[in-house]
């Protein structure tokens, strides 16, 4: 037998060629296991992964601080046992029996334990040695169908992950980018049920590059696997800022996406308040008498069986229908707003004109109650999960001047219609590159008189230099182009086709339609200075010319067929 190669020979050299391996690796664990199970081993193994690392990091420089310090090797081994020592720098203790090293070793061991009992007991001892965690991790690693030669497989493979030089932070965000990517890929795989806990990433930068949450809380009332506060905490590192300034608040009603979204935040540092369990916004506001400095959601579209009360308070501008919640989640969402509170929401396209149940009434009142601040047409094919069309509603409580921009906005509403951008990633989907996530936040940026930033939040995907666009690939942008303004004197006008402020006494002569088109017009036309008759003449000429060749290929292609 040809001698075995070591296992960092098969780790690529980019960060999207490692994720496409481990993804291939994690591949072979399907098997028969349905897709919420296999979601479940890998994405636990892929946090235990984190934790063990962030444990092992804090332990070595824990014993090279004593080591200077003069401690001696007895007092050096007491300190790295005391769980303060860590949990105190935001580490979650991790038992000897749980960490990483112990266990790659022992899926090594014929023993009586199989190596998915020892994950089982691994996560038994993370959740009780660490309260923030209880409930939270799975325990399906010894299920009959799971193969464990192939688990213990992918343990070996992650085991050889080196991050020596880069230090526990570039850790974290690798391993933290390795979880989002996995997330998209099962969200892939699982069609419309995807949609539940993965909502794309650009239009989660989106929301988050218009919103610019900065400090204070944050919420998300439907968190899925956590994106939207993954998304702002990327945001403020980019622009070098404190995370510690948003507190993350979220709720989730899927048992299973509420655990992943706990991985999701832990994985990327973040100390969020999920409750204590997984809940129905509706039924249960777990955050009940929170009021929040942003909202960012992606509430499930046309809700038809909800859990709708009339007396409810949060209906304070008109009862929901009983066969649809979309005005149920806008308006919960308003009333988690602080005076000076702002919110972005994916909505389907039909939340903007619909009449039915009572929604107009409601739509309306939002309206001249003033709002509503930006609303945003998306093109099609950004949800794979889904093929309704969507927009992004923008809330503000207050557009006064001096409260979020020093522009007065009351009485008007931000129009952008962007449906025309985007690049297709794929034959099946589309995304928006940095120039146009730019494009849509400086626009309302301007509009509002905020500050015009750099984008905080980078597309994954646009930085992969080993990545270029598929050869598939529709559109122009790719993610990859320098990111430009489209408005250079840094001022905001209108662009038709595009953008365009409107009066509250304008929406309401549409009848309280927000349909971005029915307001922006049509983009200007290129100046044309070809005189007509020289234009008929050249295409006249054009015609001919490829009649012609037309003529010529189907001889030679009846010429062919007479040699057969």
């Amino acid at each position: 037998m040809a001698p075995r190669k070591k296992q960092d020979a098969l780790l690529p050299s980019t960060d999207k060629e490692l994720k496409d391996t481990l993804w291939k690796a994690a591949d072979k664990l399907r098997g028969s296991m349905d897709a919420s199970q296999y979601k479940d081993v890998v994405l636990g193994l892929v946090f235990l992964k984190y934790v063990s690392d962030a444990f092992t990091a804090r332990a070595s420089a824990l014993t090279a601080e004593l080591t200077e310090e003069g401690y001696d090797a007895e007092a050096i081994a007491e300190t790295l046992e005391d769980r303060d020592e860590y949990t105190a720098s935001n580490v979650f203790w991790v038992d000897e029996d749980a960490r990483w090293p112990h266990l790659v070793q022992m899926a090594k061991v014929n023993d009586a334990k199989t190596i998915g009992q020892r994950l089982n007991e691994a996560m038994d001892l993370l959740m009780s040695d660490n309260p923030s965690l209880a409930g939270t991790l799975p325990r399906v690693f010894n299920n009959s169908s799971v193969d464990h030669r192939r688990l213990a497989e992918l343990l070996d493979l992650l085991n050889s992950l080196r991050f020596s030089g880069q230090g526990a932070s570039r850790a974290r965000d690798l391993l933290g980018e390795v979880y989002e990517y996995f997330l998209a890929k099962f969200a892939l795989s699982e069609g419309r049920r995807g949609g539940e806990f993965y909502t794309p990433a650009s239009v989660v930068r989106t929301i988050v590059e218009v919103l610019q949450p900065r400090e204070g809380r944050v919420y998300d009332p439907c968190c899925g696997s956590g994106g939207m506060f993954v998304q702002a905490e990327k945001f403020l590192a980019a622009h070098d800022d404190d995370p510690m300034k948003l507190s993350v608040y979220g709720q989730e009603n899927v048992e299973s996406t509420w655990r992943m979204a706990k991985m999701n935040l832990a994985i990327h540092g973040l100390n969020g308040n999920l409750g204590p369990r997984w809940g129905d916004t509706f039924s249960l506001d777990l955050h009940q008498g929170v009021q929040m400095d942003y909202v960012m959601a992606n509430p499930p579209f046309n809700i038809k069986d909800w859990n709708r009360v009339e007396s409810d308070s949060r209906w304070t501008y008109g009862v929901p229908p009983a066969k649809n919640a979309n005005y149920a989640w806008l308006q919960h969402i308003i009333s988690k707003l602080k005076p000076t509170g702002t919110a972005g929401v994916v909505m389907a396209n039909g939340s903007m004109t619909s009449k039915s149940g009572g929604e107009g009434e409601i739509r309306a009142q939002l309206v001249e109650n003033d709002l509503v601040s930006c609303m945003v047409a998306l093109p099609e094919k950004l949800f794979r999960s889904t093929g309704i069309p969507v927009c992004i509603w923008f809330f503000a409580k207050d557009k006064s001047a001096g409260r979020g921009g020093s522009v007065d906005r009351r009485g008007e509403v931000l129009f952008i219609d962007a449906r025309n951008l985007g690049h297709m990633v794929t034959r099946a989907e589309r995304a928006f590159s940095d120039a146009d996530i730019k494009q849509i936040a400086d626009a309302y940026h301007l509009w509002r008189g905020m500050e015009v930033l750099d984008l905080g939040t980078k597309d994954a995907t646009a930085t992969e230099s080993s990545s270029p666009a598929p050869e598939s690939a529709e559109g122009t942008g790719t993610g990859t182009e320098p990111v430009e303004t489209t408005f250079p004197d840094g001022a905001y006008r209108d662009i038709p086709g595009f953008c365009r402020s409107v009066s509250l006494a304008e929406i309401k002569e549409a009848g309280y339609a927000l349909t971005p088109g029915r307001y922006v017009g049509m983009a200007e036309a290129e100046a044309d200075d070809e005189p007509l008759d020289e234009k008929i003449a050249r295409l006249t000429t054009q015609l001919r010319e490829q009649f012609a060749e037309s003529d010529r290929l189907q001889a030679v292609v009846r010429e062919q067929l007479g040699r057969l």
